[in-house]
């Protein structure tokens, strides 16, 4: 009789809590850095926005970009092809990451994701109530989903600063956080800031849905495969009135989390071609005679990995350095000499976005968390502090990416536009100091 490893013998809820931080160890060395670049990108599009620059610069964000076959044309502007069209790769790395962590990952139990989830209900509630308590009449109360999102890039980026002196838990429980903070984020969209539902494209939403499933029930892997289908969910999506980005979601939910089912284990035939193209380069064989063992070796390496796995492996780094930063340099651009706080409100709207997030967020998570745990609903996590939970409320105050693409759905005037995503920056950069700050202090007192 064999005896179970030691892995094996862990209680269910240790092993998902370790997978949860082997995953985050994965991502960590992309995020720190993707931070940066987004920073970056952030101030340089301030900086054109206010320069001599700045004419050519909106120009160029709102030059028309084509697509047409024959007959057909589609024409919006560049503007609008990397807030609904490029984001949408995005929506699909978020989508993948939320079935993935359900899976295996920081939610794949109720235990384990019992206290990030009640904390990221805090972390939404409380803004938005603090926002409203601000902007309580007229069209400024639809920017109250505005300050209830966390950009997972910066967080992380900020918290990785502070090295290894932050317990492995704390950074888990953070990223838990913000994946509960997207899925929030991706259900507000949907419910909130769509348009009037027009049914015909439903159809198209259909026909899209069992396109995928079933090229996906005849085992077809190739991720370059599900793009036309994507492509017309993106197409049923928009015409419904639905934002489009939400395809990138709906595809990431549904792919696979398990590898495809093969005749022969991925590493056996790996191991096969290997042999045979040791034998064929001993040989006098033509080079051209390898490309069978070359394409099993590949099929091989591809069928190792779930595809919700090697997908978003492959992507995660195009949207951290490709996607985001363009993304930033898009709608970051805020011409600080042009808005006026004075007209259709535009203060309170600047000042109850940087207040939900700045206030708002630690309030609401902390507050929830604490509720929580004296209610006997949850623990803390092994190794995790109150004053590790006030680190990630903190953190969870930079919205950034999320919350400047929620008001670019919320307002339509330029001037509330303006002044929310100046609320958003501003406030992301104090929750990103004020963080960076306890961090500090925390670090030093467990030293």
């Amino acid at each position: 009789m064999t005896r179970p490893s030691p892995r094996q013998s862990l209680p269910r809820a240790q092993r998902l809590a370790e997978r949860a931080f082997s995953t985050l160890e994965r991502f960590l060395h992309i995020e720190a850095f993707s931070g940066m670049v987004l920073l970056a990108a952030a101030a340089l599009a301030l900086l054109l926005a206010n320069s001599p620059l700045a004419a050519h610069y909106h120009a160029f964000w709102h030059a028309p970009l084509s697509l047409g076959v024959g007959a057909w044309h589609f024409t919006q502007s560049l503007h609008f092809w990397v807030n609904d069209g490029l984001v949408t790769i995005f929506f699909l790395v978020v989508g993948m990451e939320i079935r993935r962590e359900i899976h295996e990952g920081a939610l794949a139990s109720m235990r384990l994701a019992a206290l990030p989830l009640i904390a990221a209900a805090g972390g939404v509630a409380v803004p938005a109530l603090l926002y409203l308590l601000v902007n309580g009449g007229g069209a400024h109360w639809q920017g109250w989903a505005v300050p209830t999102a966390t950009d997972i890039a910066f967080a992380v980026g900020v918290l990785a600063l502070l090295g290894r002196s932050i317990p492995g838990n704390v950074r888990v429980f953070l990223l838990a956080l913000a994946i509960i903070d997207d899925i929030a984020a991706v259900i507000t969209i949907a419910l909130f800031y769509s348009g009037g539902l027009d049914y015909s494209g439903l159809f198209v939403i259909g026909a899209a849905l069992l396109m995928i499933w079933a090229m996906q029930s005849i085992g077809i892997g190739t991720a370059w495969a599900y793009l036309v289908p994507g492509a017309v969910l993106w197409l049923g999506l928009l015409q419904t009135g639905a934002h489009p980005t939400l395809a990138g979601v709906m595809l990431g939910l549904m792919t696979p989390v398990l590898p495809a089912r093969t005749r022969s284990q991925p590493l056996d035939s790996a191991t096969q071609a290997l042999q045979e193209l040791r034998m064929q380069l001993s040989s006098s064989e033509a080079p051209y005679r390898f490309s069978q063992s070359l394409k099993q070796l590949r099929l091989a390496q591809r069928n190792l990995l779930a595809p919700v796995s090697r997908v978003q492996m492959a992507l995660h780094p195009w949207v951290a350095y490709g996607v985001m930063p363009v993304f930033a340099l898009a709608n970051a651009g805020v011409s600080l000499n042009g808005i006026d706080l004075t007209l259709d409100g535009a203060q309170t709207v600047m000042l109850g976005t940087a207040a939900a997030l700045v206030l708002g967020k630690p309030l609401g998570v902390i507050g929830a968390s604490f509720i929580a745990v004296r209610s006997g609903l949850c623990s803390l996590p092994p190794h995790v502090t109150w004053a590790g939970i006030t680190l990630v409320g903190l953190l969870a105050g930079i919205g950034f990416t999320m919350s400047i693409f929620i008001a670019t759905l919320a307002f339509d005037s330029a001037a509330l536009l303006d002044a929310a995503k100046l609320g958003v920056l501003l406030a992301s950069l104090t929750a990103a100091v004020g963080g960076l700050a306890w961090g500090v202090i925390y670090a030093r007192r467990r030293g």
